[in-house]
């Protein structure tokens, strides 16, 4: 498929700046695969789609305030910096954006807080990457700390208004457990202890795999041929513990949910010769667009993605790109929201 077939018009009153007032009363579409049948809903409503013995899947890792304000010494210029991956926890040598890029130059310090937190910067990356190195004497779970009371939750920058202190708490799924993600696995963002607890009434059981969501997942393709765009990898993890549930529901012909994008790229990645799930860990850059043959899972759960992204690709892939192209143009004329803080879509 073709990168232009994926483009929509997304007005700028259709992004959500804020999340609903209760995660689980967000709006949920129901895309039904099999007849094409979309239904409105409230996210709270998703336990009726479900059953005894069905598995929902979902992302535990935990979002760190990833983006740091700091100055240049010197000049005194004000520079963000964002922490994309730590390479060396006892160097304290890390993988980040900058921005102004262009006043960042090898050698550079930068200053954080009260002079708290200092970096030197050694590598050029990308254009707006660099390697920079922490001067700082403690271990990881002291510099953790620092950056926890420095750094600014790392709201995507589409979200045109100020961090509020909420947003520490809202840009984080209820069941984030694993640190490492610079973005929340959005679609779990919906789900409430509440209604876990229905869901568990009801004989449905969920299990956790880890992905640490980088800033690849939101690159932009800049390739027409979808065939040439390269993910960046993230890291994963896939325990024993969703093994064992996951395969014993397919076994079963049971239904097994995906709670978002990531979730799917984790389970897609660790796929054994007979089609079932297996524990794995590593880095994946596997990229899912259509047509694609989903090996786990036959539900999904996903927001409403930005034009031209690759999590519609995916989403497109799962629900076919008539039905779901169909469902988004059908949700901007309902008025759901888009994006992080936005509606859901049960795909079944």
């Amino acid at each position: 498929m073709k990168l232009s077939e994926f483009k929509f018009e997304l007005p700028n009153n259709s992004i959500a700046l804020d999340p609903a007032e209760n995660r689980d009363e967000a709006r949920l579409m129901v895309v039904h695969k099999d007849s094409g049948k979309i239904e409105h809903k409230i996210f709270k409503d998703i336990v009726d789609y479900f059953d005894d013995g069905d598995v929902m899947v979902g992302n535990d890792t935990m979002v760190f305030p990833a983006r740091l304000y700091g100055r240049k010494e010197k000049t005194g210029a004000k520079i963000e910096v964002f922490l994309l991956r730590e390479l060396n926890a006892d160097m304290h040598l890390w993988d980040v954006l900058v921005d102004p890029a262009r006043k960042i130059r090898v050698g550079n310090k930068l200053y954080f807080g009260n002079g708290d937190l200092v970096a030197e910067v050694i590598d050029n990356t990308t254009s707006r990457g660099r390697t920079i190195r922490f001067l700082f004497d403690g271990d990881s779970a002291a510099f953790d700390k620092v950056v926890e009371t420095l750094g600014e939750t790392p709201l995507p920058k589409y979200i045109k208004r100020k961090v509020k202190p909420e947003d520490k708490d809202r840009f984080q799924t209820i069941f984030a457990k694993n640190k490492g993600a610079v973005s929340a696995p959005t679609a779990g963002l919906h789900f409430t202890r509440q209604l876990l607890k229905r869901l568990q009434l009801k004989g449905v059981d969920m299990t956790y795999v880890t992905l640490h969501i980088g800033l690849g997942t939101f690159r932009p393709v800049d390739v027409e041929d979808l065939t040439k765009h390269k993910m960046d990898s993230e890291n994963f993890i896939v325990g024993n513990e969703a093994v064992d549930m996951v395969n014993k529901a397919l076994d079963n012909k049971k239904r097994v949910c995906a709670i978002g994008t990531t979730t799917m790229r984790a389970l897609e990645s660790a796929v054994s010769a007979t089609n079932r799930l297996k524990a794995r860990e590593g880095w994946t850059d596997k990229f899912i667009f259509p047509p694609y043959d989903f090996k786990i899972c036959n539900a999904m759960v996903t927001n409403f993605h930005m034009p031209e992204s690759t999590l519609l690709m995916m989403a497109s892939a799962f629900g076919g790109y008539d039905l779901i192209m169909e469902a988004y143009r059908v949700a901007k004329k309902e008025k759901y929201k888009f994006l992080t803080y936005g509606d859901a879509m049960l795909i079944i």
